[in-house]
């Protein structure tokens, strides 16, 4: 498949004297205590002192936790012993669906009782409890794209990449990019994946048809993904140097990958390759390394080598209840580097059980190198303040 070339752009060179984390990295010393952390852990550091965050929540776990007892007025990250940010994200180009602009019209447009459906901001209709609209997996009725002429009709023109609104706060968001990185923090560029992408336009059981029913569907979707990931990175790229990409992907399943081998190759590799080519290019610092980074759930062993095809550095975030063990893939990927495989479900057992899952995982893993404990995903209504509190403070005992 022929695709168009993108232009790279005129950007200065590197300039070696300017430590600014722009033109040439920030000198260790100046670097914060997280960005130290953070930058040891993807240098794959055996015995680093280990980053201190989370995964997520669930909707309504901190207001459950206050009422069991969490102190009212303190920050979480202060009772929890969360490190400040290592990284900072730069936005723009969605997550675990694109970044239309304008997006569609959030609205209920029916009404069933206890139930209601809705179209959310990406044009999908959805079944929600009447009111409601978080913490519980709604039942996906339909996605705007069912082919080319919806396509065009409905979404293309949502993503053209020179809308100017798109750019509206770009200043202000460039302006904290720059703080972020003369404090030596990872400049990371998120954007949602391909299959992400093609699931939220098509949905997850109509795109699997049309893979092999309207390829060229799925080349055209692709080809506007790649043009706005191109451009938006083109326009942060003129500010900061960016030294990570970071997918939102889900491309497994608890059994393995939702498409073949082939498919990736073919329907995502070529566009990711490009972008990852065009981001290191055209950096402000031509020098520096680019990691790239790949969240999936479900089993992801069985698209690690497939993705270090294109160069994959690091992934997260391993849910155990996939079959994932950050241990055991760990000792078979020694230069990967892992965030998360800690069960969440186990938290919600007792301190014993606790205590030898944790103690089973963290010093293995700060030894080896290369990791961030955090919950598997978002921790779950189910596990108390307690809990999690004697979780944390294990954490920060075994982790340095």
């Amino acid at each position: 498949m022929a695709m168009r070339p993108l232009a790279l752009g005129r950007f200065p060179l590197t300039n070696i004297g300017t430590q600014d984390g722009i033109h040439a990295p920030v000198p260790r010393e100046r670097m914060t205590e997280s960005a130290r952390k953070l930058r040891d852990i993807y240098a794959i550091t055996p015995g680093a002192p280990i980053l201190h965050r989370e995964f997520g929540f669930m909707e309504g776990m901190v207001e459950r936790w206050r009422e069991e007892g969490m102190p009212q007025d303190a920050p979480m990250e202060e009772v929890f012993h969360y490190d400040p940010p290592g990284d900072h994200g730069l936005g723009g180009l969605g997550w675990c669906e694109s970044e239309f602009w304008p997006s569609f019209d959030p609205k209920v447009v029916e009404d069933r009782g206890d139930y209601e459906v809705v179209q959310d901001y990406v044009g999908r209709k959805l079944l929600c409890f009447k009111g409601r609209r978080q913490g519980f997996m709604p039942e996906y009725l339909d996605h705007p794209v069912k082919d080319l002429a919806t396509w065009e009709r409905d979404v293309k023109w949502r993503l053209d990449p020179t809308t100017p609104d798109r750019y509206a706060d770009l200043g202000k968001r460039m302006a904290l990019a720059k703080a972020a990185a003369a404090e030596g923090r990872l400049i990371v560029q998120n954007v949602v994946g391909g299959y992400m992408y093609l699931r939220s336009l098509i949905g997850p059981t109509g795109l699997l048809f049309a893979f092999y029913d309207q390829p060229d569907l799925i080349h055209e979707c692709m080809r506007a993904w790649l043009e706005l990931a191109d451009a938006v990175t083109a326009r942060h790229q003129e500010h900061v140097t960016i030294e990570m990409v970071y997918f939102g992907e889900d491309i497994c399943y608890n059994k393995g990958p939702l498409i073949s081998p082939e498919m990736v190759r073919e329907f995502l590799f070529p566009y990711y390759q490009q972008l990852l080519t065009s981001v290191k290019a055209r950096n402000i610092d031509r020098r520096r390394r680019v990691l790239f980074q790949l969240d999936t759930d479900g089993y992801a062993p069985s698209v690690i080598a497939l993705y270090r095809e294109i160069g994959m550095d690091a992934m997260l975030p391993f849910e155990v209840a996939s079959g994932c063990d950050v241990v055991e893939i760990g000792k078979q990927w020694p230069d990967l580097v892992m965030c998360g495989g800690i069960d969440k479900r186990v938290l919600a057992t007792d301190p014993k059980t606790i205590d030898a899952h944790v103690e089973r995982i963290i010093p293995a893993m700060r030894a080896r190198g290369g990791y961030i404990p955090t919950c598997d995903h978002a921790v779950p209504l189910e596990v108390s303040y307690e809990n999690y509190l004697h979780y944390r403070e294990r954490c920060v005992e075994l982790g340095g």
